[in-house]
């Protein structure tokens, strides 16, 4: 359909399960993991989605792998590809485990600080999502609490799945 999406944000990470991302357009959104619970936080909709991890992260969705870097190669079959930009290199993920939402992942790394600069993932239906991450942090501590979700009062709690 050559539908483009636009989103901008920030992204935290605290190896080895904790992920923190803010959404600030095209809407305000948080999405926040522990490795257990993901919460999905839309204030213009007030509400807080709250569900169960692994079966929205699972298998490399969102990138997940960024907050355990060790997934990669428990979840991927791992192959360098030869079409990199330059100084970078491209490497081509494939699901150990075959599903319709991804069909391969390829990530970005430079060469000079093997730092991931875009994660692409394809789908079965041709779709592709691309993350590109730019003005990387690595040292400054990250607070505890940027990984809570102060929920304002009278919020809707919505819950994704049930077990």
């Amino acid at each position: 359909m050559d539908i483009t999406d636009t989103a901008t944000g920030h992204l935290f990470v605290r190896p080895p399960d904790r992920m923190r991302w803010e959404y600030e357009r095209p809407e305000r959104q948080v999405i926040l993991t522990d490795g257990e619970t993901l919460w999905i936080w839309r204030p213009e909709d007030n509400q807080v989605m709250v569900g169960r991890a692994p079966a929205y992260f699972g298998d490399g969705k969102g990138a997940s792998f960024l907050s355990d870097i060790r997934e990669i190669r428990k979840s991927f079959e791992v192959r360098l590809e030869p079409d990199a930009e330059p100084g970078h290199y491209r490497l081509k993920l494939l699901p150990k485990q075959k599903t319709h939402d991804i069909a391969a992942v390829y990530l970005s790394v430079s060469k000079d600080r093997f730092i991931v600069a875009q994660i692409a993932t394809h789908n079965d239906y041709g779709d592709i999502t691309r993350i590109t991450l730019t003005d990387f942090t690595f040292d400054e501590p990250l607070p505890d609490d940027i990984f809570d979700l102060d929920v304002p009062p009278g919020t809707d709690m919505i819950q994704m799945d049930r077990e």
